[in-house]
């Protein structure tokens, strides 16, 4: 069951992927990347490694999650690996229940589900998904959750069943970015994580309504939230900026409908931006989490206490490979010096 008490010094460390396509990378690299990350953050101790949906993106390379998590599950084993999340507008809840059912059995214990509500691409490529069946909404997101869990509870019988029935199916989250998602997940009572990484305004509020609407259910019987930041650390200040120039230049091209690979901070230094254009593009990244391991250890603690999260989840892009391992490494040692608690889980679903 998750633990309701609140942030301890010592913080669970999650990392959130987008498998993200740096410029010169092959697809292979790019993939084998992700691999060798979940295998040196596991080692690191980092307690989770989830997967988000994105579609039509040419910078993300997590277009597949469910086929992600398997393979790298099979490559590691003690972390909890799962999507951060499934977009469910794109997919037959029956589907989503097979594929993480499937996972589960294969790797017991071990797989989460995160759903959530938005369609992660665009609008051309989200009729693509459905096949011309519209556009994706999230009007219906309650009952689609809804159909997921039925579908994944064990021992369900009918017309129609989801299978395999892992005899421990994976516990579902919700995500979400605002206040309205996280009362869902309370009411529910649901998991909740919660994406700072593009929504920082509404994660102190988000994370409240979902504490003051949680209901214990057979899912979980306490509250339990992630925060899912941008998180960049390099040997200090100076040197997580430069870093984390890939990710600002990447934020100016969004407005130009520039969706190519990540810059090295080489090439994004020969991008035609003004200094004006570049400082409002690193000042929106000041709610994130960016700087030496000193700097990046206070800022955590302190978005940790302000939202009341349980854990953090860093998502870190880094044009280096090596330089991106190492934020992941210094994270890590920024809390070395507490001892670590181990965390506790969400309860799987029942068996009823």
């Amino acid at each position: 069951m998750p633990d309701a008490s609140p942030p301890s010094p010592h913080p669970t460390l999650s990392v959130l992927d987008i498998a993200p396509v740096m410029s010169g990378a092959s697809p292979s690299t790019t993939l084998n990347n992700t691999l060798d990350l979940a295998r040196r953050t596991e080692a690191l101790g980092y307690h989770r490694y989830w997967l988000a949906e994105h579609h039509n993106t040419p910078s993300i390379a997590s277009s597949s999650p469910a086929v992600l998590i398997g393979q790298i599950a099979a490559a590691t084993s003690t972390l909890r690996v799962g999507a951060g999340g499934v977009m469910l507008p794109n997919h037959q809840p029956l589907v989503v229940a097979e594929q993480f059912g499937t996972l589960a059995s294969f790797h017991p214990g071990r797989i989460d589900l995160g759903l959530g509500r938005a369609a992660g691409t665009d609008p051309l490529t989200a009729q693509a998904l459905r096949r011309g069946g519209g556009q994706p909404h999230g009007d219906d997101f309650r009952e689609q959750i809804d159909e997921v869990l039925g579908f994944l509870g064990a021992g369900r019988r009918g017309p129609v069943a989801a299978y395999p029935q892992a005899e421990a199916p994976p516990p579902v989250w919700v995500l979400g970015s605002s206040p309205g998602g996280g009362r869902l997940a309370g009411e529910l009572g649901l998991p909740f994580a919660t994406a700072h990484h593009f929504s920082p305004q509404n994660t102190v509020n988000a994370v409240t309504a979902y504490r003051r609407s949680f209901r214990p259910t057979g899912h979980a019987a306490a509250p339990y939230a992630i925060v899912a930041a941008l998180v960049i650390v390099g040997e200090d200040d100076a040197r997580a900026r430069r870093l984390a120039s890939s990710v600002e230049i990447a934020h100016l091209e969004l407005f130009t409908g520039n969706l190519g690979p990540y810059l090295s901070p080489e090439e994004a230094d020969r991008t035609p931006y003004s200094p004006q254009e570049r400082q409002l593009a690193r000042d929106s990244f000041a709610p994130q989490l960016i700087g030496g391991p000193e700097t990046v250890r206070r800022a955590a603690r302190k978005l940790l206490a302000e939202s009341g999260a349980d854990e953090l989840m860093a998502m870190t892009i880094i044009h280096d490979h090596a330089a991106r391992v190492r934020s992941y490494e210094l994270l890590a040692e920024a809390f070395a010096d507490v001892p670590a608690a181990v965390p506790t889980q969400p309860a799987a679903l029942g068996l009823s």
